[in-house]
């Protein structure tokens, strides 16, 4: 057998297949600096995958994670965990890391599919924005891993948090973690992550938004390596609350309704 080719990333050929070959270069020049490629690529090149990559992201990076509430997360059934999303990184490391381990790596989380390029995560990560024939194909993926005996792992908001009405906060969370919890029957287990992005990610957000540039590239994205690198050291502390029966979910409310119920929920833990 040969060796396994070591993981690695070229964040130039991501961002072509991701945003068209016309890229510009200074984007990805820009992009190279601010995701630490090369720090980036050291740390691939250990060989770590799944869940076991996401542990020691975090202990590379010093973080801790100051947990409360593990002990209400039962040991057998199937389950949907979702959180808020105030960072982008650490939070999705702290998710991977924490229940994955809980449930023995039978975990997958829902991702951005421009996070499909870091290897050793790909069979923990599903993509959740393609377009068009992809789409359709996702949708089937998707429906399949809610129906499968692993636990699913969500940010409902879809991106990380925003500056909206003054306010640091998730984006509106999408209903579909209602719509196919219910139908798979998978209690909802909320859990909170305290911390927040930079001014620097927020102001350059904004100035997307006020450009026009967002609706073709978001241009904060491509700070959230360098928002993760420059935590290092920190502690976060993250609240799991018990879990919602899915029987909760009924027809009183629309499964938006019962969306915006369910961050709520998180928000107040």
């Amino acid at each position: 057998m040969e060796p396994q080719e070591p993981f690695s990333i070229d964040i130039g050929k991501v961002l072509r297949a991701k945003f068209g070959p016309k890229t510009p270069r200074w984007i990805i020049s820009l992009a190279r600096r601010l995701i630490h490629e090369d720090y980036v690529n050291a740390f691939l090149r250990k060989g770590y995958s799944g869940v076991e990559c996401a542990e020691k992201a975090l202990e590379e990076m010093d973080v801790t994670l100051q947990v409360e509430g593990m002990d209400k997360v039962p040991a057998e059934g199937r389950f949907t965990v979702v959180s808020n999303h105030p960072l982008g990184g650490h939070d999705a490391m702290a998710i991977v890391a924490l229940f994955g381990r809980r449930f023995d790596g039978n975990v997958r989380i829902m991702v951005n599919d421009f996070l499909m390029a870091i290897q050793p995560m790909k069979d923990i990560f599903v993509p959740v924005n393609k377009v068009g024939g992809q789409a359709r194909d996702l949708a089937a993926q998707t429906d399949a891993i809610f129906r499968s005996d692993a636990q699913i792992l969500h940010f409902p908001a879809g991106k990380c948090a925003r500056r909206i009405d003054g306010k640091i906060q998730d984006p509106p969370w999408k209903k579909s973690f209602i719509v196919k919890s219910v139908e798979t029957r998978r209690d909802i287990i909320p859990m909170h992550f305290i911390g927040r992005n930079s001014w620097r990610f927020h102001l350059l957000d904004k100035i997307g938004d006020l450009t026009g540039i967002n609706r073709k590239f978001p241009l904060a994205m491509v700070l959230l390596v360098d928002e993760m690198y420059r935590a290092r050291g920190r502690t976060y502390r993250i609240v799991i609350g018990d879990p919602v029966p899915w029987q909760t979910f009924d027809g009183s409310r629309s499964p938006a309704e019962w969306a915006r119920w369910m961050k709520e929920r998180v928000e107040n833990l």
